[in-house]
């Protein structure tokens, strides 16, 4: 290497510096960003501007930058009247600007003008690739194709606690002629900000967990600037409410103001004291079809009564007549009838008595045939027994020997001296055992 041509770290920074600061298209262009980290100290604004890739999120180049406090009380009075809002951290913006170079600091962008319908118009495309994201998805339409309640009374009110629109709407809610009854229950949430869309999203959490106890939810904050709004614009959120189960109505901001769930919701109303407005006239409505209902009910009554008095003025006048027609009819049936009855019992008994007379002989028949058979068996087992009868057997030749009135049937048991009787057909034989 060749350290006579090497030159100095400041001598390089200067050079950078210089290229630079006399480059025409750094100095006065226009470049989009999202600004970041902006903080004021001193007067002056100091922030980052970023721009992250549109797919992953990822930042892709960043760069300082800064407002000095003579330009920064003017470009912010200029940004307010156009948004409504203060410059700050997550916006989208078009600046303008000129690239600087600091031997210490190194590289960054100072600002001499905003343009603040850009952002505005950023705000819009948001809202409209929201919408044409879920309209892909197909749950764009889902909330608002809810039917409403007639008579929405037990209302889940997601605002900020304290807020005025949440006061203007409880107000106009219980102070309506009629005296109707509600029950709102209020669940807190962030209005505005950074956490809107999480602290809604809780709250619908919440909702959906006691879901059984509501008729409907109402999403309410009062009038601001239009950029306080943007927390609405929200994907997360959007496809929440558009897939809620219950009817949700919105009263966000102004009549001016619009943001992305105004197009998604079941309903929408301009103010929170037109959602209240809103709910009162929905039990009014549902009240006046009561009263019709009622009404008409009377006269249909009144008229049917007619008619029936007169049916029945006229039956009373036919009635005795019929009657007397109708007896003589069912008179005539009840002896016609009586008449059939007789012939039908005198039928039964003749047919009852030859069935009886025919059982009567069978069972006599029955008996003298078992009675036979019966002699028949005691006559061939009379014979059986004369047959083996001893008086029989003796004639045979046969004759008993008994030990004690006992027949022996073994020699085995006899002994000498045992006397034992023999008996033959002509008599008995006295015998005493020697051997």
């Amino acid at each position: 290497m060749d350290a006579e041509r090497a030159i100095s770290l400041s001598t390089f920074q200067q050079m950078l510096g210089d290229v630079i600061r006399s480059a025409p298209d750094l100095t006065g262009a226009w470049v989009t960003a999202e600004l970041s980290d902006v903080r004021v100290s001193g007067g002056h604004c100091y922030m980052e501007l970023i721009e992250k890739d549109e797919f992953s999120g990822q930042v892709i180049a960043k760069m300082r930058a800064m407002i000095w406090s003579s330009a920064y009380r003017i470009l912010q009075r200029k940004f307010i009247a156009g948004t409504g809002n203060a410059i700050q951290s997550g916006m989208k913006v078009m600046v303008k600007g000129s690239a600087n170079h600091h031997n210490v600091y190194g590289l960054s962008f100072t600002i001499s003008d905003i343009d603040p319908a850009y952002t505005l118009g950023d705000i819009g495309r948001q809202r409209r690739e929201i919408l044409d994201r879920l309209a892909r998805e197909g749950v764009l339409d889902y909330n608002r194709s809810l039917a409403f309640p007639e008579v929405p009374q037990k209302i889940a009110v997601i605002s900020a606690a304290g807020a005025a629109g949440y006061g203007d709407f409880s107000d106009h809610l219980v102070s309506s002629p009629e005296g109707f009854k509600f029950y709102p229950m209020l669940i807190p949430a962030v209005m505005q900000g950074e956490r809107t869309a999480a602290s809604v999203l809780e709250a619908l959490d919440f909702v959906e967990s006691t879901i059984d106890f509501w008729d409907c939810v109402v999403i309410i904050r009062g009038g601001g600037a239009t950029t306080d709004m943007h927390g609405f614009d929200n994907y997360e959120l959007a496809r929440r409410v558009a897939e809620f189960p219950l009817p949700i109505v919105v009263g966000i901001g102004h009549e001016r103001d619009r943001n992305v769930l105004d197009e998604i919701a079941c309903r929408r109303c301009k103010t929170p004291t037109a959602v209240a407005d809103f709910l009162v006239d929905c039990c009014r409505q549902a009240w006046q079809t009561v009263v019709t209902d009622v009404r008409d009910i009377v006269d249909y009554v009144t008229e049917r009564m007619k008619g029936e008095q007169l049916r029945l003025a006229n039956i009373e006048n036919i009635l005795p007549a019929r009657v007397k027609m109708v007896a003589i009819r069912e008179q005539n049936h009840l002896q016609t009838i009586g008449m059939g009855i007789e012939k039908i019992i005198a039928r039964r008994f003749s047919d009852s008595q030859s069935k009886l007379n025919m059982i009567a002989l069978r069972i006599e028949n029955a008996a003298k045939g078992d009675m036979e058979r019966k002699r028949l068996r005691l006559n061939r087992m009379e014979d059986i027994i004369r047959l083996v009868s001893p008086e029989n057997i003796l004639k045979r030749g046969y004759s008993i020997t008994r030990l004690n009135g006992h027949a022996i049937k073994d020699t085995s048991e006899i002994k000498p001296g045992d006397k034992i009787i023999t008996t033959l057909l002509s008599g008995n034989v006295t015998s005493v055992i020697t051997e």
